[in-house]
């Protein structure tokens, strides 16, 4: 009878993320996990066919991270949803940082589907929401990520660090602007 494997791949991806979360993607490769999982390489090799798939799959799970966060940020009902998308966005880069550097901070020369989704997604929240055409909508989503990714951006690299209210306000200026000019 062969041996029962003593970590599952599930617990190798979990063990995976919590180390990208802590220490960056760039601090993951088999021995790194291997020490945070108590074992040898085996299990890795054994579950993964090699470092990519396994930065892969962590890099859903990344996603999905993400997604959920901006999910919950909207079941708060604190904001509008278009303005806890955005909330979300800067917050998951504040209490998220090597998540948020990973996912949105590296290049990304090659759109991925998630983040063609996402955008969609928020354009149709803009025209569902405040009855503009998707040309508009787009329009005025990508201008708004331009300022909250740089507010995002400035939180996961440490650059500052806001109150969240004063953020909130300025979140707010700067979608009235863009809202109101003619």
């Amino acid at each position: 009878m062969p041996a029962k494997k003593q970590v599952t791949k599930e617990a190798l991806i979990e063990a995976a993320f919590e180390l990208v979360r802590s220490e960056g993607m760039e601090a993951l490769n088999m021995r790194a996990l291997a020490k945070k999982c108590n074992c040898s390489t085996q299990p890795i090799y054994l579950s993964f066919s090699g470092a990519d798939e396994l930065k892969a799959e962590v890099a859903k799970k990344i996603t999905s991270a993400f997604d959920k966060f901006i999910g919950d940020e909207i079941a708060k009902g604190q904001y509008p949803e278009y303005k806890a998308i955005g909330m979300g966005y800067i917050r998951f880069a504040k209490e998220e940082k090597e998540l948020f550097k990973y996912l949105l901070m590296r290049n990304r020369t090659k759109e991925s589907d998630w983040e063609t989704g996402s955008f969609d997604k928020s354009t149709f929240t803009i025209m569902k929401n405040y009855g503009l055409y998707k040309d508009e909508a787009s329009k005025l989503h990508a201008e708004m990520w331009l300022f909250v990714h740089g507010i995002a951006t400035m939180f996961a690299t440490g650059y500052l660090d806001w109150d969240w209210e004063s953020v909130s306000e300025m979140v707010t200026d700067v979608f009235k602007g863009l809202t109101n000019k003619n």
